[in-house]
């Protein structure tokens, strides 16, 4: 549950939903009827049922072949390093630098790679101790989170709150084209215990456990600090990237501090040292985030590359570890080329970064989430005869409507995100699809569009090149 908790809670988002308004909590409330539901319903049947390592790899390498899920599966664990490298990295040095000191010329570079091979090298640890870092990141969120609401029940009682007209709640197309990649890509990673189901002690009975605990606890670890930005925060004020960080200083001058009237926030005695601790609670559970999904991610690379679906000496599993350090190292250093180029592309503007780093995360992930979800109505078909401990209700309607609902969103998600207000202005829709790109790209749809397609041509390139290097070990076992 701690496990999931960690991958579900990503602190990086919250700033990007609550930049949209009350609407971003009604659309998340449909959201999480219309796909957390059947998301999660899908990927317990998939992981009680097929509980063996690789997981996500192993469920679509039985259903369509090893091309398909080798490719599939060089998409899904290529974007944890994009997100490390991307926009935890500096969401972890935005906060540093807000809350501690500036990080200005190479410092900036020696502070992202140390988060980022921070990360790593406790990715490499074994499952037994590596699996007390995401306990230790869930923990961080629920005291984090929880202790930014008591601040937020105290900053009311003290200064008030900013009203929330009934009107804004209002769901519209516009905002749903801006908040469903943030939003779904809020409510994934059910599947990432399963990539090392065969350490679990009953994974039969605990995936579909975890998900169903960890699903409700996301949901309120998420919705209420949403909350709480918009009654601290003017709404114009909430920003992608710094929304949460901005409300957590201006909570915290109630232990010390003021904001004047240009909205600058100065943090003094009590209120700079609780900052301070949750701002490093914050890096902390940026940090676990990253760490939670390259658990799972990596791991089923190496099932994938030890199958043939990838050079095979990626796909050695350390008999000292018990983890796929090759696969580990390798990602920490595609993590760090992003991570440096970016920061160079962009020329240090932490918006646009941010903005590219976390859409290329979402396309590349869900991308990969078209191809696994469908696995479960293949696999129904497929091997009708094994035991499935638990089953999507509804017979074969059921598996059609979650399956449907969950693949049909993160389809629609793809096309949002590198085709930004896809919808806007149509059949009469208000807005215009300009609007809709990310506010640092404003003006530059082409160089937005470019950040997306081309990072994902070469890794569709990275996939089939991964296939053809893994043909000696498919050979040997024929």
């Amino acid at each position: 549950m701690f496990f999931l908790i960690c991958t579900l809670v990503g602190l990086d988002t919250i700033g990007s939903v609550a930049a949209q308004g009350p609407q971003g909590l009604t659309w998340m409330a449909i959201l999480a009827v219309a796909f957390f539901l059947p998301y999660g319903l899908l990927v317990a049947e998939l992981g009680s049922a097929f509980p063996v390592q690789g997981g996500p790899y192993v469920w679509t390498r039985l259903a369509f072949g090893r091309l398909t899920a080798g490719v599939n599966q060089i998409l899904y664990w290529i974007s944890n390093p994009v997100w490390v490298g991307g926009s935890l990295c500096i969401i972890a040095l935005s906060t540093w630098e807000e809350f501690f000191t500036p990080l200005p010329g190479l410092w900036k570079y020696a502070a992202g790679l140390v988060f980022i091979w921070g990360g790593a090298l406790t990715v490499v640890q074994s499952v037994r101790v590596g699996k007390w870092v995401p306990i230790a990141g869930a923990l961080a969120r629920i005291v984090l989170l929880g202790f930014f609401l008591v601040s937020v029940v105290v900053f009311a009682l003290q200064n008030g709150v900013h009203t929330l007209p009934a009107g804004e709640f209002t769901p519209t197309y516009v905002g749903f084209v801006a908040l469903v990649p943030v939003l779904i890509f809020n409510f994934v990673g059910f599947e990432l215990p399963s990539s090392a189901s065969e350490e679990m002690k009953n994974p039969r009975r605990d995936i579909p456990l975890a998900i169903l605990r960890s699903g409700f606890a996301s949901l309120f670890l998420y919705g209420a600090p949403i909350l709480g930005i918009l009654f601290v925060l003017p709404s114009e004020d909430i920003g992608s990237l710094g929304g949460f960080i901005d409300a957590c200083k201006a909570v915290f001058t109630v232990y010390g501090g003021s904001i004047a009237a240009d909205g600058t926030v100065t943090l003094t005695g009590a209120g700079a040292v609780l900052g301070g601790i949750a701002a490093a609670g914050l890096i902390v559970g940026l940090l676990t985030s990253g760490v939670a999904w390259a658990m799972g991610a990596h791991r089923a690379q190496a099932v994938a590359c030890a199958d043939g679906a990838g050079p095979a000496w990626l796909g050695v599993i350390s008999e000292k570890h018990g983890t796929p350090v090759r696969v580990n190292l390798l990602s920490a250093v595609l993590a760090s080329v992003l991570f440096v180029v970016a920061l160079n592309l962009t020329e240090g503007d932490g918006e646009k970064y941010f903005a590219a780093g976390l859409g290329l995360t979402i396309s590349t992930t869900f991308i990969s989430y078209v191809i696994t979800f469908p696995s479960l109505l293949v696999l129904r078909r497929k091997y009708p005869d094994v035991n499935r401990p638990y089953s999507v209700p509804g017979g074969r309607f059921g598996v059609w409507l979650v399956t449907l609902l969950a693949t049909g969103l993160v389809a629609f998600t793809v096309v949002v995100l590198i085709w930004p207000g896809f919808g806007v202005g149509w059949f009469g829709t208000d807005g215009s699809p300009a609007d809709s790109l990310p506010e640092s790209f404003a003006g530059e749809r082409l160089a937005y569009t470019l950040t997306q397609v081309v990072p994902l041509t070469l890794f569709l390139t990275v996939g089939l090149v991964f296939h053809a290097l893994g043909s000696k070990t498919r050979k040997s076992r024929r």
